[in-house]
């Protein structure tokens, strides 16, 4: 393993974390010259994701320093390779959180490349050429071509970036509940109106679905009503609420990434529905068998989603024009961002404005 290979020679100013103090700090690194299944795509915005903050600190003690961050990128392409196919210069392209898989295994050949073993991610990952990934924290990026999605031309640039994560992320499990194209409206609910939370009560809605949001913040109804167009709202710290909402739910998705007891949550659900988890807790989840056993509930992972999947989803938020509720910083905010994030207060979603007033 080393930081680069020899093709590695193309100069970018991103910017990196060091150590477990998570500061971020300008810095200058190399990337691989395009190859011939690669795209080039300056990168014009990078969505912040939570997980961005386990990295830079090493809460799971997994990241190799230096470490440059962002899963959710949003770019224009400038250059790409002759096996290259379906994307050209000038696209608005878009990468995710998978750099590479081993493209043989069934899950790769179904479309599933998430569920890859050997799955690396675009930062903090190993590429295929042994050398570490880096992330969209910086002015460009070289991708294989089958980790890269087209932006659908009415969507904004800025708030399409967090749905490479947190949009694919909510989708999959939607469609994995048949939530998509379903003749039947479907009483679900969403746990968590953060990052994750605000874009599936949207596709709730746009599904056609009667959507009810669960927090613990009494201040997120109003927002969950009137600015999401949720229909109901259960404060789950209420026990009147709650116990008034048993088995009023076909299916709910968690968000919610603090640890928290899915017993009372499982209440809300009908005999034989869902609980889709895609919250990743530092701590293990408390799941009491009673709420299980009497009411024949299932609870399911939920993993981002494959680049057929990650495709379908851009072009469904196309369809109904679904974007992030974002707000926009500038890299030297970076650490203010990551601050804010950690302690919920951003509405909902950081996107950091790569190329400043550069468009194209």
């Amino acid at each position: 393993m080393a930081q680069t290979t020899p093709n590695h020679t193309q100069s970018v100013v991103g910017w990196a974390a060091h150590d477990p103090s998570g500061k971020i700090t300008p810095y200058i690194f190399k990337r691989r010259e395009n190859g011939v299944n690669d795209v080039t795509i300056k990168i014009l915005y990078c969505g912040i994701c939570h997980t961005d903050i386990h990295h830079v600190k090493n809460d799971w003690g997994i990241t190799m320093y230096p470490v440059v961050p962002g899963h959710e990128i949003t770019g224009i392409i400038t250059k790409v390779g002759s096996n290259v196919k379906n994307f050209k210069v000038g696209d608005r392209a878009a990468v995710g959180c998978l750099a590479a898989a081993c493209m043989e295994c069934e899950f790769c050949k179904d479309s599933q490349e998430n569920y890859c073993d050997k799955i690396q991610f675009t930062y903090n990952g190993i590429f295929w050429d042994g050398s570490i990934t880096y992330g969209g924290y910086s002015e460009m990026l070289v991708a294989d071509y089958r980790f890269v999605v087209h932006v659908p031309e009415n969507i904004a640039m800025d708030a399409a970036a967090p749905l490479l994560c947190a949009g694919i992320t909510v989708f999959c499990p939607m469609k994995d509940n048949n939530l998509i194209d379903s003749p039947a409206k479907k009483r679900i609910g969403i746990v968590g109106l953060g990052g994750l939370g605000h874009v599936a009560v949207k596709f709730g809605k746009a599904f056609g679905h009667h959507v009810t949001v669960i927090s613990t913040s009494p201040s997120k109804e109003k927002e969950a009503k009137e600015l999401l167009g949720a229909d109901e709202f259960i404060l789950s710290t209420n026990a009147m609420q709650m116990q008034a909402g048993k088995r009023t739910l076909d299916f709910i998705l968690d968000t919610v990434s603090a640890k928290h007891s899915l017993g009372p949550i499982l209440e809300l659900l009908e005999v034989n529905g869902t609980l889709s988890v895609v919250g990743a807790p530092e701590a293990p989840f408390e799941l009491p068998s009673f709420p299980l056993i009497f009411g024949k509930r299932s609870v399911k992972g939920s993993m981002t989603g494959g680049m057929r999947e990650t495709q379908e989803m851009m072009n469904v938020c196309g369809k109904y024009n679904i974007t992030c509720n974002i707000e926009v910083i500038k890299p030297d905010q970076i650490n203010e961002a990551l601050d804010r994030l950690a302690r919920n207060d951003v509405r909902y979603r950081f996107v950091i404005d790569i190329a400043g007033g550069a468009r194209e």
